[in-house]
């Protein structure tokens, strides 16, 4: 017959072994720089590969707006170019670039607007992670949308007689411009995003785009339009934008545009990143 053996005390079971817990890294705290730049860069990665994996976003973003460009070079391409003495193709495209930052920003806030409504944001609000991560991983998200629709559409251009004119540094800048700009129209997307439902969302933004899109210099230059109404025309977000790109590709000027340009869009990231902020800090607290 067996004998029992004797339980092992605690000591006995754990003698020998280090059983200190490891060192806490406080660089690595949830409110820590690293900890930012780290889960800022996984909520980005998560955005994108909503994105992608969403056929209806991706043909948004980058297949529709390279259409309309083409669409419009063969229908009122060379109508435009024969009125204005220009071609038409160097306000088309940056006109077309800086529609699809807008209309990408829409589908986006969309989507916040759905996690919001889900509590997947709240979710997030309640874990170890950076509460700033949420924001500045979709803004992140949202530079590389509009930097690879605007290659795509660049490309469709430099098909139908696009050129960079005016050197590889102009054409940098270039690039630059469509995301400038569509950072600041997605921050304040975003601010509504936060305190409004789908259907207002799209319905204000929608008459925003719309007014933008049809009043500015892509298609026609700005001595076709009312002389009362030219003035607004001229300096308008998009307008500036537009000329911006057309001297850095086609040449003309430059310096006024561009610091127009950007003045709008650092002017609509101060204005609206607090009520951005906040509208999600609350939108979080409430669906957590």
């Amino acid at each position: 017959m067996a004998i029992p053996m004797k339980p092992e005390s605690e000591e006995q079971v754990y003698a020998g072994q280090d059983l200190r817990l490891p060192a806490v890294d406080h660089t690595n705290h949830e409110g820590s720089l690293a900890a930012l730049v780290r889960d800022s860069t996984i909520q980005a990665e998560r955005v994108l590969r909503l994105w992608l994996n969403d056929s209806a976003t991706t043909i948004q973003a980058i297949l529709y707006p390279a259409l309309t460009l083409l669409m419009l070079w063969i229908t009122l391409g060379n109508s435009i170019t024969g009125a204005t003495g220009m071609p038409s193709v160097y306000g088309t495209v940056p006109m077309i670039t800086l529609i699809a930052a807008m209309s990408g920003s829409i589908v986006s806030a969309l989507g916040l607007n759905q996690e919001i409504r889900s509590g997947l944001v709240g979710r997030f609000w309640t874990m170890p992670i950076n509460r700033a991560a949420g924001l500045i991983g979709r803004m992140f998200a949202e530079a590389i949308r509009i930097t690879i629709t605007t290659g795509a559409i660049i490309l469709v251009g430099l098909a139908i007689d696009f050129r960079f004119e005016q050197g590889a540094m102009a054409a940098i800048a270039l690039f630059g411009l469509p995301v400038i700009f569509g950072m600041g129209f997605a921050v304040a997307v975003t601010a509504l995003a936060t305190i409004s439902d789908g259907a207002v969302l799209v319905s204000l933004v929608g008459l925003v785009t719309s007014l933008l899109m049809f009043f500015n210099t892509g298609f026609v230059p700005i001595f076709a339009y009312p002389s009362w109404l030219q003035d607004v025309v001229a300096n308008q977000p998009m307008s500036c934008a537009i000329d911006a790109m057309r001297g850095l590709s086609l040449g003309g000027p430059v310096a006024e545009p561009l610091l127009k340009t950007v003045a709008w869009s650092f002017g609509m990231v101060a204005a609206f990143i607090y009520p951005a902020v906040r509208g999600y800090r609350r939108a979080a607290e409430n669906s957590g």
